[in-house]
């Protein structure tokens, strides 16, 4: 039973992995300086309810969180710079005016790429579109650097900001309307078309970029130190370029910086769209490359496994059949040797049964050597073995097979078991009373196909005969599907890719 220290303890441990919670309240804390009335204290009290009592879904709502307060920042710089005075406190600033205005979009946007950063670290609802993003980026996680598609998404928002003026307040409901229909286009190219989107998200970029340089630039040189008090603008003269806004009374100077960084940004991104397909298709061979090294490791260890169950039934075999059975032998002939003196009839009968316990051995022995390596697939190949099998079987079973050459014998004799195994089933399981086989090989892949008219219910997870033979194919690259339901019929399918030719040059 759970003590309260343990359930302390695991809150905290809660707490702990899911630190992203506690920002949720300090972002709803934010919202006491935007309105008033009682809707911001409860908002405070319910987010910190949250927090303490579903940490994990807290985390997850924090990104959102940070994402609506960028957003009102977004538009309270637009209301402050079109003429409105709203006397609030967005973050560390009190704003009123045009006070201390241009701090705000600065603000917004760190929300903002924090909100980014959190929802990729926490992994809400896009969060995986975002690490995907960054990996592509940094060339992580086995992804080339390349350019992420998704980021169209910012680039046609620092475009909107751009001309926020006409789009947002100007035109009425038609910027509003083209603003909407830009990123759904955005959003549907990033789906469909990511490699176009990249392109255009460079492009974007590197044209915004330049804007700032010049543009700004310009301004920078013509127009001096700004006015440290400036007058509101007029509606539809202030544009905001990234997180600069730009009017008569702001510097050009940082938006040059902006420029310049997003110029060098795109010029670094340039290169990877000229190696796109290249730094796929390696990446593509590198990942295949990884999964195909993580195959052999598992067939690798599979087949080692098969093999010490294969030798330890070798051991068991000898020891409690072949050996057991010479030993008597031994025995027999020892007090046969012993008799012949005094009692010779006695000694003959000894003898006699001697000669039959070593017909035994030998039997078992052949035994023995039939589940090590089948003398008739070696001497006869595969169809004929699989025939011989079927003539062993007390059912009746049809052998049909499509092989023009002898497939490599390591091959022929993982499908030699494994057909061997499935008969064996359908004998002494299913109750079934015709079987029918078919070999056959086509596209360099061996296939077998066992169908008997049994009562199914077959599961090879409930039994080591088909998992072992599963086990030995898969050192091979093949595969066991086993189809059964209940009433029948069984279809075990067996699917090696095997090359038929020369002993030399085949190939699985």
């Amino acid at each position: 039973m759970s003590t309260s220290g343990d359930l302390w303890t695991a809150w905290r441990g809660r707490l702990r992995a899911n630190w992203v919670a506690l920002l949720l309240p300090l972002v709803a804390a934010d919202t006491l300086g935007l309105f008033g009335g009682p809707f911001p204290v409860l908002l405070v009290i319910v987010t910190v309810a949250l927090a303490l009592l579903a940490p994990a879904e807290s985390a997850k709502l924090a990104p959102f969180a940070a994402f609506g307060y960028a957003g009102y920042g977004l538009f309270l710089q637009h209301a402050v710079l079109m003429g409105e005075s709203p006397q609030v406190t967005y973050g560390i600033l009190k704003v009123g005016s045009a006070d201390n205005a241009g701090w705000v979009l600065p603000q917004a946007a760190a929300f903002l790429v924090a909100g980014v950063w959190l929802l990729g670290l926490t992994g809400g609802p896009g969060g995986g579109a975002v690490r995907r993003a960054v990996a592509q980026l940094r060339g992580t996680d086995g992804q080339p650097k390349t350019v992420p598609a998704l980021l169209l998404l910012p680039a046609i928002f620092l475009w909107e900001e751009l001309f926020s003026e006409q789009l947002w307040f100007g035109w009425f409901a038609v910027g509003r309307v083209v603003a909407l229909l830009l990123v759904i286009a955005a959003v549907a190219f990033v789906v469909a078309l990511p490699r176009a989107a990249a392109s255009l998200a460079v492009v974007g970029i590197g044209l915004l970029g330049l804007y700032g340089a010049l543009v700004a630039g310009h301004r920078l040189l013509t127009s001096g130190v700004p006015i440290p008090t400036p007058v509101p603008p007029a509606p539809y003269t202030t544009w905001f370029y990234g997180a600069v806004p730009l009017n008569a009374g702001t510097s050009g100077l940082p938006a040059v910086v902006q420029g310049v960084a997003l110029l060098g940004f795109a010029g670094l991104l340039v290169p990877r769209l000229v190696t796109w397909g290249a730094d796929a298709e390696l990446a593509s061979r590198a990942q295949a490359l990884a999964h195909r090294v993580d195959r052999l490791t598992q067939t690798r260890t599979g087949a080692t496994e098969v093999a010490v169950a294969e030798l330890r039934r070798i051991e068991r075999d000898l020891h409690d059949g072949a050996q057991a059975r010479l030993v008597a032998v031994g025995m027999s002939l020892r007090a046969a040797e012993q008799l012949m003196p005094t009692s010779p009839d006695a000694a003959l009968a000894l003898v006699a049964e001697a000669r039959e316990t070593s017909s035994r051995a030998l039997a078992d022995l052949r035994d023995l050597v039939r589940g090590i390596y089948p003398p008739v697939l070696a001497d006869r190949g595969l169809a004929d073995a699989v025939r011989a099998l079927a003539l062993d079987t007390p059912l009746e079973v049809t052998v049909e097979v499509d092989v023009p050459e002898e497939p490599p014998m390591p091959v022929a004799a993982a499908v030699y078991f494994g057909i061997a195994e499935a008969i064996t089933n359908a004998v002494v399981h299913s109750g079934a009373t015709t079987v029918l086989v078919h070999v056959a090989h086509a596209e360099d892949m061996l296939r077998a196909q066992v169908t008997d008219d049994g009562h199914g219910g077959a599961d090879p997870s409930l039994g080591t005969g088909l998992a072992g033979v599963e086990r030995r194919l898969a050192a091979f690259d093949g595969i066991l599907a086993v189809s059964s339901p209940a009433g029948g019929p069984t279809i075990v399918v067996i699917e090696v890719p095997c090359v038929l030719s020369s002993a030399k040059t085949s190939s699985c």
